[in-house]
């Protein structure tokens, strides 16, 4: 069964857990500007701009995905620690790139400067990486 990836706008109790088990063992730089998971998810759900990877009911990753005119930027992705280096990160870039595409614009993923992971991924997918705005 693949992994599902949908723009969450309400999150059920199940979800909620399932967020909170992804963000748990987050570094602390990832929220930022958000003082830390509970205002990450709590503003997002808000803001519309929460994307997720769900496989067998259960969320697996969640990023925060901006939309703007010509770009779209995804930042704070985070994967479920079990189940780190399965192609969740990918899946969730991927599907933002095409949402992306069909809206017209461009994908851009935002994190720190100098963050290895994030330009080995942004590389990977041939996805154009900015630093996070300080």
């Amino acid at each position: 069964m693949p992994i599902v990836v949908e723009l969450l706008n309400e999150a059920s109790v199940q979800d909620q857990q399932d967020l909170q088990k992804i963000y748990r063992d987050a570094p602390q730089w990832l929220f930022e500007p958000f003082t830390g998971d509970a205002q990450l998810i709590e503003t997002c759900l808000l803001e519309g701009s929460l994307i997720a990877g769900r496989f067998n009911d259960r969320l697996l990753g969640a990023a925060r995905l901006e939309r703007h005119p010509d770009a779209w930027h995804l930042s704070q992705l985070c994967v479920r620690k079990i189940t780190r280096r399965r192609g969740v990160a990918e899946r969730l870039v991927r599907e933002a790139q095409t949402m992306a595409a069909q809206s017209g614009a461009t994908l851009r993923l935002l994190a720190p400067a100098g963050h290895l992971e994030a330009q080995a991924l942004a590389a990977k997918l041939k996805v154009p990486l900015d630093p996070l705005p300080e």
